[in-house]
């Protein structure tokens, strides 16, 4: 089984940028397609992005398309989410999450996820 651990979220003015980490260990982290979510208070988790095992191909919420960016360095068993230009709506804790085979945007499909990191954009 693989963990997960998220950081890198704080605190940010809007417009402005942060990146989160992913770092994985117990298993290869390469045999694992990646998704990120975010959830804010009284809401539901939210799909943000996911990328493929091999990092080629990626897919992202119609909400932050543009704006953020998803990678992965299998050599260091972590991935990365980007987030540019961000906005007071991005306010949330974000989650990084395995499938160990074909993940999409229902976090059903995902086995393992992180504890979370705090992002708060401030107006």
């Amino acid at each position: 089984q693989v963990q997960l651990v998220e950081s890198g979220g704080g605190l940010v003015q809007a417009g402005g940028s942060l990146r989160l980490s992913c770092a994985a260990s117990g298993r290869t982290f390469s045999n694992y397609a990646m998704g990120w979510f975010r959830q804010a208070p009284g809401k539901e988790r939210e799909f943000v992005g996911c990328i493929s095992m091999s990092g080629v191909r990626t897919y992202y919420a119609g909400s932050v398309r543009g704006r953020f960016t998803i990678s992965r360095d299998n050599g260091k068993n972590a991935g990365y989410l980007q987030m540019n230009t961000l906005k007071p709506e991005d306010t949330a804790v974000y989650y990084c999450a395995v499938s160990s085979g074909y993940a999409y945007t229902n976090p059903n499909d995902y086995h393992t996820w992180g504890q979370g990191t705090q992002v708060t954009v401030s107006s």
